[in-house]
């Protein structure tokens, strides 16, 4: 067993030079760690690279796992005290020897042309942060891939962050994220905030002169195992900490955080009318709630899916429209500091 800062690392590729390093907190998760080292052993990347596990004070340990991969990965193992996912991913960046830092969650799995894409991307056109698609494998339960449509939809939310053609004005997310070593030097990384770490991250980055982009062959297999309620809860958080980051950073405020709220308001209304013998609204919103369904249908090969996606359009938009709602409320009209009105969205 190794001690809290203890860490291991493969002898004969210790002298070698990392252009990159993978950085991956992890949480009670061995068995996702183990997928995930499994899919970074079928790189097809020539160079070398190296992997950093932070173990995010853990019960259940990946150590066993990591060392499964001695011989084929050069890996560095840390263990700490729990104290979030962006301190986890600053305290194993602060020790990487990369160069380049991809961040990705212990729930991701990779295709083998991963760092090959990332690679031939930097070298074309460098940039000092990018962010990658996820998407979802055909190994996938129907719920996943239903939660994945919702959250990656350009008719859902998943326009919201910045389209393929906007080369500064994407917002990566951390599940699947480049960092060079001047731009995390410069930021200091992650804040203690979660979720939200990686907007105020990306933000930041933009107002000191760093871009940001999407690499769109640099997709991850994201895996969200999650149920119904799990998902609410966390698009319910997502909601919260957006009107944080528009405390923060008011100069980012967009109309568009508004939708999900816009939409549960809508379907009040829509359901009021009706009541009343308007069903002009009604319409309007089983036409829209009909092309979720034949786009999910089509997209994922399956009508249930589609069923479940239209499900998922409900659950994504009630939890963050109503989320941002109250903090909205509570910060901007209350005068609340973030800390004092959402202290479980703050590690200390």
């Amino acid at each position: 067993m190794f001690n809290d800062t203890s860490f291991f690392i493969l002898v004969h590729l210790c002298s070698m030079n990392v252009s990159y390093s993978f950085i991956i907190p992890v949480y009670n998760r061995p068995e996702e760690i183990d997928e995930l080292l499994a899919s970074l052993v079928q790189q097809d990347f020539q160079e070398k690279f190296e992997v950093v596990i932070v173990e995010d004070g853990s019960t259940e340990p990946s150590e066993y796992i990591t060392r499964k991969y001695l011989n084929h990965l050069n890996i560095s193992y840390y263990t700490k005290k729990n104290s979030g996912p962006g301190d986890s991913r600053n305290y194993g960046m602060d020790r990487a020897k990369g160069t380049y830092f991809l961040i990705l969650d212990s729930d991701c799995v990779l295709p083998n042309h991963y760092l090959s894409e990332v690679d031939k991307s930097l070298k074309h056109d460098f940039v000092d942060c990018f962010g990658g698609p996820d998407a979802a494998h055909d190994s996938f339960t129907d719920l996943q891939k239903a939660i994945n449509y919702v959250m990656t939809s350009f008719l859902t939310t998943g326009g919201i962050r910045g389209s393929e053609k906007s080369v500064n004005k994407f917002q990566p997310r951390s599940f699947n994220m480049g960092l060079s070593k001047k731009a995390f030097e410069a930021t200091k990384g992650f804040g203690k905030i979660h979720p939200g770490e990686d907007p105020d991250l990306t933000i930041r980055l933009w107002k000191l002169g760093f871009d940001t982009r999407l690499i769109s062959n640099a997709f991850v297999y994201h895996k969200r195992r999650i149920s119904w309620r799990k998902f609410y809860q966390q698009v319910q958080k997502f909601g919260k900490c957006r009107p944080i980051l528009n405390y923060w950073h008011p100069d980012t405020k967009k109309l568009t955080y508004w939708f999900p709220t816009a939409f549960v308001f809508f379907i009040f209304f829509a359901v009021s009318a009706s009541a009343i013998g308007f069903h002009g609204v009604s319409y309007l919103l089983m036409i829209y709630l009909g092309v979720i369904l034949v786009d999910a249908s089509l997209k994922n090969k399956s009508v249930l899916i589609g069923f479940q996606a239209v499900l998922a359009l409900f659950i994504q938009f009630f939890g963050y429209g109503l989320g941002f709602l109250e903090a909205t409320f509570k910060i901007a009209l209350l005068g609340k500091k973030p800390e004092d009105a959402f202290p479980y969205l703050f590690f200390k």
